[in-house]
């Protein structure tokens, strides 16, 4: 099982941007998808998921009404669209599942890439 994540990129403050995670691989059962943020010299900390089968979303309080996580039309892809973005958005975003994949007992945590945000005028 693999994510693969892309998206990120230099944006101004106020501007948008949308980040993709797509799970490729043999995949079972997909529980949910989302998205983590790092910033240097901080822990990882949850943005926005979503389970895949009900589309029920849970954000950080620090990007509601802001960021819109979503199920893509492309198999097991979600989206990110993050607006209203401000410098403080800038850090390293990591997609997360909870996957169960056809080599796996049970369902487990699975991580991609990171992908680079950074707002700045």
């Amino acid at each position: 099982v693999q994510l693969q994540a892309s998206g990120g990129g230099l944006v101004r403050p106020g501007g948008s941007l949308t980040l993709s995670c797509a799970a490729s691989g043999s995949i079972v059962n997909i529980g949910r998808m989302g998205w983590y943020r790092q910033i240097p010299g901080k822990q990882r900390e949850l943005v926005a998921r979503i389970v895949l089968s009900s589309g029920t979303t849970d954000y950080a309080d620090y990007v509601k009404g802001r960021f819109t996580i979503s199920r893509a039309s492309a198999k097991n892809t979600v989206l990110l669209q993050m607006n209203t973005l401000k410098p403080e958005d800038t850090a390293d975003y990591y997609c997360h599942g909870v996957i169960f994949g056809s080599t796996d007992i049970s369902h487990r945590d699975y991580w991609g890439q990171g992908t680079l945000v950074t707002v700045s005028s």
